[in-house]
């Protein structure tokens, strides 16, 4: 019968084992962190004080900011305390927790997505339904099984993750908790747990990614047919930012979960779950505000109510009205 050392905690190897660029890091990734939650923050802000975002598109788009605010403050602060404190050990509940939060509002956030392609497709293929189609009840619905689908799947992840034995090396060379990296201190011999929730995993990703493609077919499809170029750019653009952003947060977790396991950490490892946990919460605000008009307008519009003075506020008027 196999032996197996009972293990307490990892510890997590981050970026450079030199105390100051730990600390170069912590600051580094702390700043990215704040701002990824004030410009999250404000498309929430936003959405919810201005009246004329209050339609479908919008409220799928507020819960993906919080998705994005969420699923980066899970790695972010705990990575910055280490490298600030020169201390990278963590608890197995502490990694435990950090898996089933990852998975439940990554898994979420693909979801939020899907449902937003499908809510362009009826509002470019059926409009004259759109209203009854996407009802209130509607999205709220889409959006609470968003939420449970996604913590099932954390905890069935994190339940089958932790079902494994450990031993040998409790280093994990990563800058947080995640599966690929506990696999390779495994020493179980039987993974059928973990591979059945893989398995899960696989086929809720490959769901989504091919009802959005189907999505996305019947809208090109029918914006083609738009006679007019105006008509044609004015759909194109409430497509083309929802399809970057879940072309790079599908193409980033990709690249941190599908790559061929290697015995050897290497950095490509770890800056591609920077990529993966940093560069899509980032990007989101970015990609549906820069663009966006209605989006634009409504930060003009909460300036204005904030600072009620200055003949500015002309320009704002004529700009948006």
């Amino acid at each position: 019968m196999a032996n197996f050392t009972t293990i307490t905690g990892f510890i997590l190897t981050g970026f450079s084992d030199i105390q100051e660029l730990q600390t170069l890091y912590g600051v580094f990734f702390l700043v990215i962190y704040l701002a990824i939650l004030m410009s999250n923050f404000l498309i929430i802000t936003l959405i919810s004080l201005d009246v004329k975002l209050q339609t479908p598109m919008y409220f799928f788009l507020k819960n993906l900011s919080l998705f994005d605010v969420l699923l980066v403050s899970v790695p972010i602060p705990n990575f910055c305390v280490n490298s600030l404190t020169h201390n990278s050990y963590t608890s197995v509940l502490g990694c435990a927790f950090q898996i089933l939060f990852m998975t439940s509002f990554s898994a979420g956030e693909i979801l939020v997505l899907t449902a937003m392609s499908y809510d362009r497709y009826v509002a470019i293929c059926c409009p004259l339904h759109y209203e009854v189609i996407m009802s209130s009840g509607t999205c709220l619905l889409m959006l609470v099984v968003s939420w449970i689908t996604g913590v099932l799947f954390g905890t069935v992840y994190t339940a089958g993750t932790f079902s494994m034995h450990f031993c040998g090396s409790k280093v994990i060379p990563q800058f947080f908790c995640d599966v690929p990296s506990l696999l390779k201190i495994s020493c179980s011999e039987t993974l059928g747990i973990i591979y059945t929730s893989l398995g899960i995993g696989m086929c809720l990703c490959m769901s989504c990614f091919i009802s959005v493609v189907i999505s996305f077919f019947y809208i090109f499809s029918t914006v083609l047919k738009i006679p007019t170029t105006k008509g044609q750019s004015k759909a194109f653009a409430t497509c083309i930012p929802h399809l970057t952003v879940f072309t790079v947060f599908i193409a980033t977790a990709c690249f941190v979960y599908l790559k061929p396991h290697s015995n050897v950490p290497s950095i490509s490892d770890r800056l591609f779950s920077v990529l993966y946990t940093v560069l899509p919460p980032a990007l989101n605000p970015v990609i549906y505000s820069l663009r966006n008009n209605d989006v634009t307008c409504a930060l003009r519009r909460l300036q204005k109510n904030l600072c009620p003075r200055g003949s500015h506020h002309l320009t704002l008027q004529s700009i948006c009205r």
